[in-house]
């Protein structure tokens, strides 16, 4: 498929680093605001993490979890037990000024670079907002494929094009996804089978907002927890061994996707300039429209010059003008992204 108009490659400069989970793509972590609740102060009184902190540990022990799971979950609730606000006010960022345009990059396309590229497709979100209770991409898109089965077809069309049939792809399901997923695609096993084609994010116990303590649903546990979002990935394929059994086949480059987005095909020109510069990480960004304008935005910290997302949620109120204004924010994510998984597992150590 073309790339969509305006598509630039955000790259951070050489003095941004990128953390393990970058900034706006991890798993939601409440935002706390101002509460009349508990406290004189106005602000609501939180327990101390060491309370609450060993049930939740024995909760995700009991049910298996790796220890990166468990780690990335209890960071993300020392963040939420603190009080801290997560929120990234306009005092503390300014707009993008400009990036590197997919139509001015000066790079010949290098097809050798697939054979050290794994294509991966983020599948672990239901249709349940579309009447569906199996996976997303199960939907049947046009002529009666589904967004699977088209993915399948551009994979298998990208490996006779550039002749290289050992092309990688894999997908990171949920465990709401992962049975129906496999089962749809076992007429292509040319995509790969078992380990080999997928692998499992994590899951969270859900938190109750009453006291903070892990949620209980007696009659179905399985509602005690829920998949933590695609910035999950990290921690699940460190977890999980997928990310050492891909380096251990000399994999470097992965490029990220949203499976119900048909048009983010693997752009071999866009895949020779991140392996030339270098970067650790790179993401894909279109202009923004008024359609876009309720949705995240790239911006930069004032304090680092570093680049951020900022979503909504991380909006205050009364920056929601600033927020939404996309002559002032020009870019929003379109979740393409590159990953070093040599960086990455640098990082992880």
């Amino acid at each position: 498929a073309p790339s969509p108009p305006g598509r630039s490659a955000a790259r951070p400069p050489p003095s941004a680093r990128v953390p393990a989970v970058p900034r706006g793509a991890g798993p939601p972590v409440r935002s706390l605001r101002s509460s009349s609740m508990g406290s004189s102060s106005g602000k609501e009184e939180m327990p101390a993490m060491e309370e609450r902190w060993p049930a939740f540990e024995a909760k995700m022990k009991a049910e298996g979890l790796n220890e990166a799971a468990i780690a990335a979950f209890k960071y993300n609730l020392g963040v939420l037990l603190s009080g801290a606000s997560t929120m990234i006010p306009e005092s503390a960022i300014g707009p993008v000024d400009s990036l590197p345009a997919l139509e001015g990059l000066n790079v010949t396309p290098d097809p050798s670079l697939l054979k050290e590229t794994v294509i991966l497709k983020l599948n672990g979100g239901l249709g349940t907002g579309m009447g569906l209770d199996k996976a997303k991409s199960l939907l049947k898109v046009t002529n009666g494929f589904t967004f699977l089965e088209l993915i399948a077809e551009q994979v298998d069309s990208m490996k006779k094009e550039y002749q290289t049939p050992d092309l990688r792809f894999m997908l990171m399901n949920s465990f709401s996804t992962s049975k129906d997923t496999l089962s749809a695609l076992a007429k292509y096993p040319q995509l790969g089978t078992g380990s080999d084609l997928e692998f499992v994010q994590n899951k969270a116990p859900k938190v109750s907002a009453k006291d903070y303590t892990p949620a209980s649903h007696e009659p179905d546990t399985s509602h005690e927890w829920c998949p933590p979002g695609h910035g999950d990935l990290y921690p699940a394929m460190l977890g999980s061994g997928t990310l050492d059994k891909l380096l251990e086949k000399g994999v470097k480059y992965m490029f990220v996707s949203n499976s119900d987005n048909l048009g983010a095909t693997m752009d071999l020109k866009i895949l020779t300039y991140f392996a030339q510069s270098k970067a650790p990480f790179m993401m894909e960004v279109a202009t923004r429209t008024d359609a876009d304008k309720k949705g995240g935005h790239l911006a930069k910290d004032t304090k680092t010059g570093g680049l951020l997302l900022r979503e909504s949620a991380q909006c205050p109120d009364e920056d929601e003008k600033a927020f939404q204004d996309v002559t002032r924010y020009k870019y929003f994510n379109t979740n393409n992204l590159w990953v070093d998984l040599v960086a990455l597992k640098g990082i992880f150590e």
